[in-house]
């Protein structure tokens, strides 16, 4: 039965033990992707930070707080990693510690307010990047150890489309009042927790082959160096960065516009969740194909999704009821297009001895350049957002002229 599901998944055939693997991803990757999209600080964190009076100051550092907490400590958790027979023990933990913060948030969210809220708040929210950046960190080597290169964007991009349909239906719910008052919120956020916990139970079975542990596990730098695709890609990834931080300029946009703010969470997290649910599964069958063309591909849609918001505001048109909405939603599909076609890309083109290392360099790298350009873009947003979105659009245009030069990866294995 397993091997039927999951070969009419991944649209290749496979044998019993990988396709039993292939479901255990895809159904422990739709729990944690779905706990993402209920606890996502961009829209549910910060609207409960903001009930329960946490200053402004603090509900702007949600974002960069997971966003480059998720990623700058890789290059460390990679050594920890290697030492390891059983890559998906670190995962595992991973998940349960994500759970474990998202449990704590929920705590503070029934017995904190204003500052303190905001504080503990901040403090729960690192660890759970922490958190995520273990899982982050294994999973390539895992999901490289355990399913073929021409399956693997199949497998994320799956449990990224399923994931959204959940979230999809939190929005619409959202939307028609059902889920309106703050303690909905808070349920949200202790489901997200137990979904952790579930992804955790269901990858601790998944069908490892130990690996050798090494000795020597301080961190590897020469690939920054010695391989030119590496560098190259990590560019490519560092300028697609704006697909993640665009979201919140085009909602000032509107606002400024004097029209659609794009303030209600049911109408962002349904938007957001509809473009992933639209864009994963395809995604990731074209990242199988060449996640090289998918990264070209997504540069040229985020930067027509942001020059086109910037565009309408400047005809008028920023305060009707679908140009800001549009804009957002074909970033959002630039944005999950990024996501899968940098994984996959990493992926297929690190040696299999090595994945780990690599994930972590450019993980650490572009948490590096994460920080960087939102500082850059809140700069730029002095002037203006218009000026800010203009700005990530030229970077955004500028990674699809860089990864012209990217190698192709994906062949038949």
């Amino acid at each position: 039965m397993s091997t039927h599901l999951f070969t009419r998944i991944s649209g290749a055939p496979t044998d019993a033990r990988e396709a039993r693997n292939g479901m255990r991803h895809i159904l422990a990757l739709t729990a944690s992707k779905l706990s993402d999209g209920l606890i996502d600080p961009k829209l549910i964190l910060s609207w409960l930070a903001t009930s329960l009076g946490v200053p402004a100051a603090l509900v702007g550092l949600l974002v960069p707080i997971r966003e480059a907490g998720a990623l700058l400590p890789q290059i460390l958790l990679s050594g920890w990693l290697r030492r390891m027979r059983l890559r998906k023990t670190f995962w595992v933990a991973g998940a349960l510690g994500q759970g474990a913060f998202a449990a704590l948030i929920v705590l503070v969210a029934l017995t904190l307010e204003g500052r303190a809220a905001g504080v503990a708040i901040c403090g729960a929210l690192a660890g759970l990047a922490l958190s995520r950046a273990a899982c982050s960190v294994s999973y390539k080597d895992i999901l490289g150890k355990t399913i073929g290169k021409s399956r693997r964007g199949s497998v994320t991009g799956a449990a990224g489309s399923v994931a959204s349909a959940g979230v999809i239906l939190l929005g619409l719910l959202l939307l028609a009042g059902v889920l309106r008052n703050e303690a909905a919120v808070i349920a949200a956020i202790a489901l997200a927790a137990c979904l952790w916990v579930l992804a955790a139970a269901v990858l601790a079975r998944l069908e490892e082959e130990p690996s050798r542990p090494e000795k020597d596990t301080r961190p590897d730098l020469s690939p920054l160096w010695q391989d030119g695709q590496l560098q190259r890609f990590i560019l490519v990834r560092g300028m697609l960065v704006p697909t993640a931080l665009a979201p919140p300029y085009l909602v000032l946009l509107a606002s400024r516009s004097g029209g659609l703010a794009l303030d209600r969470l049911g109408v962002l997290v349904l938007v957001s969740a509809a473009a992933s649910f639209l864009s994963s599964y395809l995604w990731g069958r074209l990242a199988d194909r060449s996640s090289r063309r998918v990264l070209i591909l997504t540069g040229l849609i985020g930067a027509v999704a942001m020059l086109g918001a910037v565009g309408a505001a400047a005809l008028g048109l920023a305060q009707t009821l679908w140009a800001i909405p549009l804009a957002l939603f074909i970033l959002m599909l630039a944005y999950h297009g990024v996501r899968q076609g940098r994984s996959t890309y990493l992926v297929d083109m690190s040696p299999e001895d090595k994945r780990a290392s690599y994930a972590a360099l450019a993980n650490t790298a572009i948490g590096t350049l994460l920080l960087v350009a939102g500082a850059l873009g809140g700069a730029a947003a002095l002037i203006g957002p218009s000026a800010a979105l203009i700005g990530f659009a030229g970077l955004c245009l500028g990674a699809s002229v860089v990864a012209l030069g990217l190698d192709e990866v994906e062949q038949d294995a």
